[in-house]
């Protein structure tokens, strides 16, 4: 199950109730070490130098401990109790150009200024670039309020103990945190507190979507009815339908303007291609419809628009809605029980709020509910580093996967396509939370899959991979990863 996003002193909670069980400290302690010791030696090529910074306290501690599981890297461990002194021995060691450096300078429990000299000790690491590997948090950032007590360390990679704390998925502290991983089974028991705000695990999918019955048939598992594309725009209907055709409904047509109805056949052989006609009717025959992609023309016509908001206000079945067709929804009720989504980025959600992007960044999690209050309760995928999927009320959950190279034109139109191939299907339809969060989750896991082998994909290769990733995909090593979903 997801990991609840939770605050410093229930993760001390955590700990104490641990404890009481029997199980020791020490023991934990054991398995983080082997833990960040397995991440760090997916960053590093063996016999490449790694400098472990390991303060007094207990993050100290699992730094310590990771060392001897890394016996086909160089490491340099650095005990550092006195900035003054190790401000001079770090210099020394990053004079060595080391290809990692694990920080465990300072932990969670961290929440005073720290003095000028630890400020000019963590200014010198990061003034290296180096990639770095923090541990839990990464030091000098406070895990409370997300703000930096005077300096942080700017982490390539954080790997957070247990689950994640609060102010690590604000934004201020995203420069520091860089790409967040959880180690959600370091040996503690059962985490004992829900939350509002949950974050993705890769084994949330495990099993899912399930395996099709020997005896199935195209008819069981739906036919999506797409209307994308127009002139200027026809990649973005391609590439919908192909990230649809990844999710693998039964059935699927493409509908599009006439004047790129030319362009976009020829590169379609399964997904039948239609012409828009303001006489057709959604959704029909259709168990779901897709409608967006590529639809930024300005000669696209009223009829078309009326047809998205009746669409989307008295449709029985899924509707997903993507990029310009964002602009033409009401703000209504929809049929009852009716699966709604859409897939703003900021700039996106920030047009339906009539506000601006930084202002949705500042607070992701109220510019979602308050979205989806204006329309109808669907649900909201707020794409951007740290992915958000929620609705106006109930469990909000954070993607995991992904990462900047998902930063490029048609990025999200695969996702809208591969978003609404799943939810054609009636038997994932039941499940629709978890169909989404998978979706958003896959999207990002190829693309890390994509980065760990070159960092030169493009979308097209998202579109032919999409779908095809079963188990935790680990960064490559030496490329930084951050978490992300673009359009």
């Amino acid at each position: 199950m997801p990991a609840p996003v939770i605050n410093v002193a229930q993760m001390r909670e955590w700990e104490q109730a641990t404890w009481a069980t029997g199980r020791t400290e020490a023991e934990v302690i054991g398995r983080v070490g082997e833990i960040v010791a397995r991440r760090a030696a997916q960053m590093v090529f063996p016999g490449e130098l790694v400098l472990i910074l390991a303060g007094k306290g207990h993050n100290g501690d699992d730094v310590r401990r990771a060392r001897e599981h890394l016996p086909e890297a160089r490491v340099q461990l650095l005990d550092i109790t006195d900035p003054e002194t190790g401000l001079a021995e770090v210099t020394a060691l990053l004079d060595q150009k080391p290809r990692l450096i694990i920080d465990g300078l300072f932990g969670i429990g961290l929440n005073r200024p720290l003095n000028e000299k630890w400020v000019a000790l963590i200014q010198r690491i990061n003034e290296q670039a180096t990639q770095v590997l923090a541990v839990d948090v990464p030091s000098g950032l406070n895990a409370e309020t997300g703000q930096p007590e005077g300096a942080a360390i700017r982490a390539s990679v954080t790997l957070t103990l247990g689950a994640p704390k609060r102010g690590m998925l604000l934004p201020s502290a995203w420069p520091f945190v860089g790409r967040l991983e959880v180690a959600a089974e370091i040996g503690l028991i059962p985490c004992p507190f829900t939350s509002e705000m949950w974050w993705t695990l890769p084994e949330d999918f495990r099993d899912f979507p399930p395996a099709r019955p020997a005896t199935a048939h195209k008819g069981n598992f739906g036919r999506l009815g797409i209307v994308a594309g127009s002139l200027g725009y026809h990649g973005a209907a391609v590439l919908a339908s192909r990230g649809a055709q990844r999710a693998q409904p039964g059935l699927i047509t493409l509908y599009t303007m006439e004047e790129v109805y030319h362009a976009i056949a020829p590169q379609t052989q399964a997904v039948m291609v239609s012409l828009w006609q303001p006489r057709i009717k959604f959704p029909g025959d259709y168990d779901a419809v897709l409608v967006g992609p590529g639809l930024a023309a300005e000669n696209l016509g009223d009829d078309l628009k009326m047809a998205v908001r009746h669409l989307w206000r008295d449709s029985p079945v899924p509707v997903v809605v993507d990029a310009s067709a964002l602009d033409w929804l009401p703000l209504a009720p929809v049929a009852k029980n009716a699966i709604r989504v859409i897939t703003p980025h900021p700039g996106e959600a920030a047009r339906l709020l009539r506000t601006s992007a930084p202002q949705v960044q500042a607070d992701r999690p109220h510019a979602l509910r308050e979205i989806s209050k204006r329309l109808g309760n669907c649900w909201v995928v707020l794409k951007g580093h740290q992915t958000l999927i929620g609705r106006s009320t109930g469990e909000m959950y954070v993607n995991s996967s992904g990462n900047p190279h998902l930063a490029q034109g048609g990025s999200g139109d695969v996702l809208a396509g591969f978003l609404a191939g799943l939810l054609a299907q009636p038997a994932l339809q039941a499940e629709a939370a978890r169909t989404i969060r998978y979706g958003v989750w896959e999207h990002g896991a190829t693309a890390d899959q994509l980065t760990a082998n070159r960092t030169n994909w493009v979308i097209e290769d998202l579109a032919e991979e999409i779908g095809n990733r079963r188990r935790p995909v680990a960064a490559s090593r030496g490329v930084t990863l951050s978490g992300k979903t673009s359009s």
